[in-house]
């Protein structure tokens, strides 16, 4: 699937919350909270003003609530007659709603979107069996004492099961983990090369939280001022140290906790607007344009849970005559080091180009001195609804500080064998 964007479209850095790990110090709060002060932060850069519409999105189901993009707008006091709607695509999930967004800006009517997302892996809701649930519901109608006496006998100790919602697809019954466990051994992905994404991950992340590269993109919440994950203490040896994650008994697992994207909380946001919608916004507000974007899925039973990126970096960069070379900044979501490993490896392999993503073109040696200067996931986090918010408005961050015509690439992998990428430009 392929979208060019046909009105001049703009992407402006929006605002996060510092991420934290899963049972860490937002553990506290739930997703609407977590987004709340994000989306209040966002509207009073407007002046008075307000969006023409938002998109949120989360990935973490919740049965107290159907739309919580509305929610959301409404706890954090919005002009009600912004409407709101939800989407959800996995790790994708926010990135997609800048797509959504980007599609419905005209120039005209539409002008500026609040879009966002948010996770909290720490409120994650229970759920009962269908067989409870159905015995439940009959219950609760039950319009005699009789009625409700004959359901209670005939409830069985075999129905009274929770569902616990789990990190694994639902297809397969399979963690992404254990799924990336698979790529990692079919690409020959080594242990020491995963842990040197993640070593680089958690340097630069430091880096840049220290030289105030966050500072306008992350606002504190509960106290907590930056994000928690980052490790200026990880080294080589300390992450060598660590037991095997997802494959605990073939002595070939490679995937650890240190170099595998954390459970995490927290919310974030970005702006999709016309030129016109721009004028609302602060004029320091970094922006770049969207020039157009990409979004692949593959049979993830063999081809891969996380590798639909590699075919959809080639067939955007040939749809703009591009090479690696053209694009100045590469931000590529660490779900896992094994998985961006794997990716690389794919888009450096012509057969792969040509026989699994149908281009055929050259595009050179992969740079990844120009990959993730900012860190990534493994070290900053994944609150699954909030990443493509967080990943999309660093691009911003750093590609408008770039010269005029530079060039970001941003992708993200996705559950379900999808990915979407984007391709933005300094102007």
């Amino acid at each position: 699937m392929a979208q060019s964007v046909k009105t001049d479209v703009w992407l402006a850095a929006g605002l996060r919350t510092p991420f934290a790990k899963v049972d860490g110090p937002l553990s506290g709060v739930d997703a609407i909270a977590l987004s709340v002060q994000v989306v209040k932060h966002m509207v009073e850069r407007l002046g008075g003003g307000k969006p023409d519409f938002a998109v949120w999105g989360n990935v973490v189901p919740n049965l107290t609530w159907s739309n919580i993009a509305r929610e959301i707008l409404m706890d954090a006091g919005v002009d009600p007659t912004v409407p709101a709607y939800s989407t959800v695509m996995a790790c994708s999930t926010s990135m997609m709603g800048v797509f959504e967004a980007a599609g419905m800006i005209d120039g005209e009517v539409r002008n500026l979107a609040l879009v966002g997302g948010v996770d909290s892996l720490s409120q994650v809701q229970l759920g009962l069996g269908m067989s409870l649930s159905n015995w439940v519901r009959q219950f609760q109608t039950a319009r005699s004492l009789g009625q409700k006496l004959t359901h209670a006998i005939d409830l069985k100790l075999s129905d009274v099961r929770l569902y616990i919602p789990a990190v694994s697809n639902r297809t397969t019954g399979m963690s992404m983990g254990e799924h990336t466990e698979i790529t990692a051994k079919v690409w020959n992905i080594s242990r020491e090369a995963q842990d040197q994404i993640a070593l680089e991950s958690h340097q630069r992340a430091v880096a840049a939280w220290d030289r105030g590269f966050f500072d306008g993109l992350v606002i504190p919440f509960d106290g907590v001022k930056r994000d928690t994950i980052p490790r200026k203490d990880t080294s080589l040896e300390k992450l060598a140290r660590l037991s095997p994650s997802f494959d605990r008994t073939s002595g070939k697992g490679t995937l650890t906790a240190g170099n595998s994207s954390p459970l995490t909380d927290g919310a974030s946001s970005i702006w999709v607007a016309s030129q016109k919608g721009l004028e609302k916004l602060p004029s320091n507000t970094p922006r770049v344009k969207l020039i157009d974007w990409e979004i692949a899925s593959v049979d993830f039973r063999t081809e891969g849970l996380l590798m639909a990126p590699p075919y959809a970096i080639p067939r955007l960069l040939a749809r703009h005559s591009l090479t690696y070379a053209d694009i100045q900044l590469w931000e590529i979501h660490e779900a896992f080091a094994a998985q961006v490993l794997a990716h690389i490896k794919a888009l450096e392999s012509p057969e792969f180009i040509r026989d699994k993503a149908g281009v055929k073109a050259e595009f050179g040696k992969f740079p990844r001195e120009r990959m993730n200067p900012n860190g990534g996931s493994t070290a900053l986090g994944h609150p699954f609804g909030a990443t493509g918010a967080r990943i999309l408005s660093q691009a911003v961050k750093e590609l408008a500080a770039m010269p005029k015509g530079s060039r970001a690439i941003v992708s993200i992998c996705a559950d379900g064998g999808q990915g979407t990428v984007a391709l933005l430009e300094a102007a």
